[in-house]
């Protein structure tokens, strides 16, 4: 193949950079800083995405979603969260364009508007609004909910899946009774995306607690998992926070206890985003391609026939048919590659570049 790739040993981060591209993950957008997730990263992604959901679910919480636009003033009520994203974020000013006179697009400057909007950096000040109107007693209680959601932060260095513009995320966002409640919600979590990076991943991670100086804005404490990537650094792989009742004393958001006394609620939010991706790379890949994981691979098996005449690839075509069939019962993802484009030896290395777990030659001798 032509898409030969730098050593990682000469150059890892131009290595990880090249094998994104190159394997068809993803690749630079015309907007600076974003990328363009293609249809055979998205399939990863869409897989670690439908592990984590069932796991959500699993430990009893429930996806909704809340809007990308955060009015200016949300942040204003919570000192350290805006103080820890200020910088990052990306701010709407108007709503309308028009055509100047010499018919060039334009903002028009008479659609100012009255508040500015913030582009979702994270959720937890348009969430924490919207609780305050959920919640308004001990029997309201826990509330436990998921989003699967895009964010923007404005990053001045970008690099594919690791540190990009906009990203794909999930946040989970929960109210409790008690502080040992929240408490217990964020090792709980913590414990969830450590179990999902060991078991779907096979990366081992190490749990902890951030400094103070490292803590989520508007954290109380911050729980992390991190993995080590195959230059000797580790990666923050998952996060875990609990907010105490910073962001319900922000937003107001009390509840009736059993004793008909008022009190704030106790507030946790975690979350992992399309990051997990690049450390997926980075922990398995080598020179010669991607390394998945088989719960992981959008192709587990691929098949690439071996003949000479048109009778032995129909004689294959149809074993590899019943063969299909039998893995998909399994749940085995198999693809059939029978392109006449393209030579054998040619096919192992674009499959050996992406990752495929299996690759089988079959003959006709094979299929006595």
């Amino acid at each position: 193949m032509s898409k030969s790739i730098i050593s990682k040993d000469e150059d890892y981060s131009q290595w990880f950079n090249e094998l994104v591209i190159k394997s068809d993950l993803a690749e630079h957008s015309a907007v600076r800083g974003c990328m363009v997730i293609k249809p055979y990263g998205y399939s990863i992604w869409e897989k670690m995405q439908a592990a984590l959901d069932q796991m959500f679910k699993d430990t009893g919480h429930s996806n909704a979603y809340f809007p990308l636009f955060i009015p200016k003033s949300f942040f204003s009520k919570e000192a350290s969260h805006v103080e820890g994203f200020a910088k990052e974020c990306a701010v709407v000013t108007h709503y309308r364009l028009k055509n100047d006179a010499d018919g060039n697009i334009v903002v028009d400057e008479d659609a100012k508007l009255e508040e500015e909007l913030i582009v979702r950096p994270t959720s937890e000040t348009i969430i924490w609004n919207t609780y305050r109107g959920w919640i308004q007693s001990y029997r309201d209680l826990p509330l436990l909910i998921n989003q699967w959601a895009n964010v923007v932060r404005w990053e001045m260095r970008t690099r594919l899946f690791l540190r990009t513009t906009e990203f794909l995320w999930q946040e989970g966002h929960t109210a409790h009774a008690t502080a040992e409640e929240a408490i217990a919600e964020t090792e709980q979590m913590l414990n969830v995306y450590a179990d999902f990076v060991e078991n779907w991943l096979a990366l081992p991670v190490i749990k902890g607690k951030k400094t103070a100086n490292e803590r989520f804005a508007g954290a109380l404490d911050t729980y992390c998992i991190e993995a080590l990537m195959q230059d000797g650094k580790a990666l923050q792989a998952g996060t875990s926070h609990f907010l105490g009742q910073n962001f319900a004393k922000a937003f107001d958001v009390k509840f009736s206890d059993r004793e008909n006394k008022l009190d704030y609620v106790w507030a946790t939010s975690w979350g992992v985003s399309t990051r997990m991706m690049g450390a997926l790379v980075m922990a398995h890949s080598d020179d010669a391609g991607l390394v998945l994981p088989p719960k992981l691979a959008p192709i587990q098996v691929v098949v690439v026939p071996i003949y000479k005449r048109q009778e032995e690839l129909e004689n294959i075509s149809a074993f590899v048919s019943e063969l299909k069939k039998n893995l998909h019962k399994r749940s085995i993802r198999l693809k059939f590659d029978d392109r006449d484009t393209q030579r054998p030896g040619f096919k192992f290395a674009e499959y050996e570049l992406k990752g495929v777990p299996l690759r089988v030659a079959i003959g006709s001798r094979d299929m006595q």
